[in-house]
């Protein structure tokens, strides 16, 4: 069977090399809305939406949900972009694709950053065993939006979000499809971790950090500590640091 191709968009034109922004779980290509003028002054912007997400439609084949996979999805844009390399740019869950592409396929990137990202940086089992996933998989296919919006990640709980960005939020996580968020929470996340690969990444990195996700910071010294020449810019931020200080995160 041929899996769909992940959508993606060029929003601004830009200038320089081409850079790939993956938003995280819950979101859309949209959660860079804040981003992208600032960074079309140096790069050509590149957003893509993950599997049920924003424009993205829900494959129903677990195939297309193998992190390999994705990460063919993510080549197969490049080439057809004629970009020899890239810059890579991940946020949380996205981050956890970005980091994975960087170690898979060192040649084709120039540089990255990331923000905190928990399942990109701590070990495989943190969210849980295989059979924990399944059974949330398969509570979110069942249930649908009303477990959806019982997750600790639903953006209705944030707290450092202006309104209208937290509108806007709310509003992508309630046209996320359950069956594509249950296969990404079941296939994909128990893929996603780079804890035990953290040296072999052999670009340039940066790491954009949220300051007050206090359960990330042991991570963030952990990036430090693990990804050779990692650097590392704490901002006044939590989770989402790219939408609570566009400021900072742009600069």
């Amino acid at each position: 069977m041929t899996l769909p191709a992940l959508p993606y968009k060029r929003p601004v034109p830009g200038t320089g090399p081409v850079m790939f922004l993956v938003h995280g779980m819950l979101s859309s290509h949209r959660h860079w809305v804040p981003n992208i003028d600032a960074l079309a002054r140096h790069v050509q912007p590149v957003v893509f939406d993950l599997w049920g997400h924003g424009d993205a439609p829900a494959p129903l084949d677990d195939a297309a949900y193998d992190v390999r996979a994705l990460l063919e999805q993510f080549e197969r844009v490049r080439i057809a972009l004629g970009a020899e390399r890239v810059l890579l740019c991940g946020q949380s869950f996205g981050a956890s694709l970005t980091l994975r592409y960087s170690i898979e396929h060192p040649e084709r990137v120039i540089a990255q950053i990331f923000t905190n990202s928990v399942s990109a940086l701590s070990p495989p089992d943190r969210f849980g065993t295989a059979s924990e996933r399944a059974t949330r998989a398969a509570q979110i296919e069942a249930r649908g939006h009303e477990m959806i919006r019982e997750m600790t990640i639903h953006p209705r709980r944030a707290r450092r979000l202006s309104p209208q960005v937290k509108a806007e939020l709310v509003e992508a996580a309630e046209q996320v499809d359950p069956r594509a968020l249950a296969r990404l929470i079941r296939i994909t996340g128990p893929q996603l971790s780079s804890h035990a690969d953290l040296g072999r990444i052999a670009c340039p990195t940066l790491l954009v950090n949220g300051v007050h996700e206090k359960a990330f910071q042991p991570l963030r010294d952990e990036a430090v500590a693990g990804i050779p020449g990692c650097q590392v810019a704490d901002i006044d931020a939590g989770h989402a640091v790219n939408l609570e200080n566009p400021e900072e995160f742009n600069a």
